[in-house]
């Protein structure tokens, strides 16, 4: 099954602000870019993944993501559509059905800066076995992927404990070993401390070399 991801990243000026304790204001911006680059470039190597679709409106993601392959997307502006994460995961994946009806869709984090493509694809090929299922991340409260096959909507709930929410919406929870890299989000310093131990991407390494990041 050849799956298209969808990966929302907001706009980067606003992006990753509980990364305070480690990053300031002027180098947010530019370590979220590379957390998003570093994920699209991991996933559109994984072999079960057709495409990748990034709905941002931030104009320099938007190139910079479009340069790796990546497709981008604006989120949807219409009145009343700007809710959130979940909007714009539904917008997507809506972008993504009316062209390929039958397409199965995920929803990825876009701050996985040490993914692997074969751990990715060990997921995706789980997920092909439920309507709907999800990926808890490392912390064991929130969910890094989510994932529907053809027939069956994305319906998204993301935000605080969706982990919880996306079991009680009746998504299957994906209970794989060995995928560390899919389940690593990087909210906090200590987050990327765990990322930088699994190994991470090019683009992340060189904006981490540039900070002083205790520990490491």
């Amino acid at each position: 099954m050849q799956w298209t991801l969808v990966v929302p990243l907001k706009p980067l000026a606003r992006a990753k602000s509980r990364l305070s304790d480690t990053a300031d204001d002027g180098v947010r911006p530019g370590l979220a870019l590379a957390f998003a680059q570093d994920t699209v470039a991991a996933a559109l190597a994984a072999a079960a993944v057709r495409d990748v679709v990034v709905v941002t409106d931030d104009p320099l993601a938007s190139r910079e993501l479009a340069a790796l392959g990546a497709r981008t997307v604006p989120e949807d502006s219409r009145e009343g559509s700007r809710d959130g994460l979940n909007a714009a995961l539904r917008h997507a994946a809506a972008v993504v059905r009316d062209v390929r009806p039958q397409s199965p869709v995920a929803a990825l984090n876009a701050d996985l800066p040490a993914l692997r493509p074969g751990e990715l694809t060990r997921v995706l090929d789980a997920a092909a076995e439920f309507p709907r299922s999800f990926l808890p991340d490392a912390a064991g409260t929130g969910t890094t992927l989510l994932a529907a096959t053809p027939g069956h909507d994305l319906s998204p709930v993301f935000g605080p404990d969706s982990r919880r929410r996306h079991r009680h919406s009746g998504a299957a929870e994906l209970a794989l070993t060995g995928v560390d890299s899919v389940r690593q989000d990087v909210d906090t310093g200590d987050d990327l401390r765990a990322a930088l131990g699994l190994g991470v991407g090019p683009r992340t390494a060189a904006a981490a070399a540039r900070l002083l990041i205790p520990g490491q």
